[in-house]
C-alpha cells in the first residue's frame, strides 16, 4: 500500500502563491527578454529604482525580496547595459546610491504600460468587489507574512 503524502503541494497555500508568481514572471519576462533584452531580476531592479531612485543594492533586494546576489549581477548588467549609474553616497562614503539612466528610464516608460496592460488582463476575470478583497487579503497575507518571518517556523 502506498504512504500518502505529507505534504499535498497541490492545496499547500505557500506552494500554490509560488506558482502562481512563477507563472506571471515567467510569462512577464518572456516578454520583456524578447522586446527589451530583460531577465525577470533586472527588471525588477528597474522597477525598483524606477519607483526609489538612490537606492542601494540592498535595499533593492529588500525591496524585491530578491537574494542579494542575483541584485548585484542584474544591477551589473544593467549598468554595463547603460541603463544604471552608480554613485557613492555623500553621506555615507560605504554606501553606492543606484539610479536609472537616461536609457533606463526611456526602457522603463516603454514597460509600464505593457506591465499594467498584462495586470489588467490578469485581474479582468475578478469582479470589482472580488479585486479589492483580493487586495485586502494580500495585504493581510503579506502583514502576516512579515510578522511571521521574524520568527521560526514550527
Amino acid at each position: 500500500m502506498a504512504k500518502q503524502p505529507l505534504l499535498k503541494l497541490d492545496g499547500f497555500l505557500p506552494y500554490r502563491i509560488s506558482v502562481l508568481a512563477n507563472t506571471i514572471s515567467t510569462t512577464l519576462a518572456s516578454a520583456y527578454s524578447r522586446q527589451f533584452d530583460l531577465r525577470i531580476p533586472e527588471w525588477r531592479v528597474l522597477a525598483t529604482l524606477g519607483g526609489y531612485p538612490d537606492s542601494s543594492a540592498r535595499e533593492v533586494a529588500q525591496r524585491t525580496a530578491m537574494d542579494k546576489v542575483a541584485v548585484s549581477r542584474a544591477v551589473s548588467n544593467l549598468m554595463d547595459q547603460g541603463r544604471v549609474s552608480s554613485a557613492i553616497d555623500s553621506g555615507d562614503r560605504r554606501r553606492t546610491l543606484l539610479r536609472l539612466s537616461a536609457d533606463g528610464e526611456a526602457l522603463l516608460a516603454r514597460i509600464v504600460p505593457l506591465a499594467h496592460a498584462y495586470e489588467s488582463r490578469l485581474l479582468e476575470t475578478l469582479s470589482v468587489e472580488e479585486r479589492v478583497q483580493f487586495e485586502s487579503l494580500l495585504h493581510k497575507l503579506m502583514q502576516q507574512a512579515s510578522l511571521l518571518s521574524n520568527q521560526t517556523v514550527e
